[in-house]
C-alpha cells in the first residue's frame, strides 16, 4: 500500500499531520506493508528569498491572530498532548522554502526521502532552526549523509525545482488546495492534518478492499503447492 502525504515544511499543520500518519502506520497491523512518499507542496514561494520573518510577525500581519488566542488553535499545545514534543511554533521564523523543497527532492533522489523530511521537521519544529539558506541545507546534508559539494551543485544548479513545482501540480490535479493532503494507495485523499484514528480507519479500509478475505471451506481441502499437492485424507483412506 503506498501511502502519499504533500507538506509545506514550515507548516506546523503538516508536521502534526506527518505525525499521526506515522503513529496510524504504527498501529497499523499491516504496518510493515505500507510504503510512505512524501511530497513538497510549497506555500511560501511568495515569499522573498534574502530574508524572514519571525511567525508571530507574519501571522499578526496575515491573520491578525496568533495561535493560543482565542478561538485560534493552540499547535504546540495539541502536538505535546500527542506525544510531539518540543514543537516550537511561535519561536520560529518563516520565509521562502523553495530551496529546501529541492533538497528534499535531491534527498529522495537518494533514498532518503523519508529520513530528509522526518529531519527538517525535526530541525525547523523541534530545533526552531533556520533551513531557508544554502548553508543551513548543506548542514542537514551532512546530519543524513548526503554529499556535501554534490548537494551543493545541485541546489546552485536549481536542478529540482520543475519536479517540486510537479509535485504541486499533481496535488492540485488530485483536488489539493491547502497542506497536509495525504492520498492513500490512489483511493482516498484526505485533507488536513486528520487525526490518527481517522487515518488509521482508512488504512484499514483501502487493506480490505484492495485484500480479499481468503476463506477456507473445511481443514481437508485439496490444494497444491511448492511442494506438491496434498491428498485429503478422505481420498487417501480409501487409495
Amino acid at each position: 500500500m503506498k501511502v502519499e502525504i504533500w507538506a509545506e515544511i514550515t507548516c506546523p499543520w503538516c508536521g502534526l499531520g506527518g505525525h499521526r500518519l506515522d503513529r496510524a502506520v504504527e498501529r497499523f497491523e499491516h504496518g510493515g506493508h505500507v510504503e510512505v512518499v512524501h511530497r513538497s507542496f510549497p506555500l511560501g514561494s511568495g515569499l522573498p528569498e534574502d530574508r524572514t520573518l519571525s511567525v508571530r510577525e507574519f501571522l499578526l500581519a496575515k491573520y491578525g491572530v496568533i495561535p493560543g488566542q482565542a478561538g485560534v488553535p493552540d499547535i504546540e499545545g495539541m502536538a505535546a498532548a500527542e506525544g510531539l514534543a518540543p514543537y516550537r511554533v511561535l519561536d520560529n521564523r518563516v520565509g521562502n522554502t523553495d530551496l529546501a523543497h529541492e533538497f528534499l527532492a535531491h534527498a529522495s533522489a537518494e533514498g532518503k526521502n523519508g529520513e530528509a523530511w522526518n529531519m527538517i521537521f525535526r530541525a525547523y519544529f523541534g530545533r526552531a532552526e533556520s533551513i531557508f539558506t544554502l548553508d543551513d541545507l548543506l548542514g542537514l546534508a551532512d546530519e543524513i549523509g548526503l554529499d556535501r559539494e554534490q548537494t551543493r551543485q545541485v541546489l546552485a544548479d536549481r536542478r529540482y525545482r520543475r519536479q517540486v513545482q510537479q509535485d504541486a501540480r499533481q496535488a492540485q490535479q488530485f483536488g489539493a488546495t491547502g497542506a497536509p493532503f495525504t492520498v492513500i494507495d490512489g483511493r482516498y485523499a484526505l485533507a488536513g492534518a486528520q487525526d490518527t484514528d481517522t487515518v488509521f480507519g482508512i488504512l484499514r479500509r483501502v487493506w480490505d478492499e484492495t485484500h480479499p478475505t481468503v476463506l477456507v471451506a473445511n481443514n481437508d481441502a485439496a490444494i497444491c503447492g511448492p511442494d506438491g499437492c496434498a491428498v485429503p485424507s478422505a481420498h487417501a483412506a480409501h487409495a
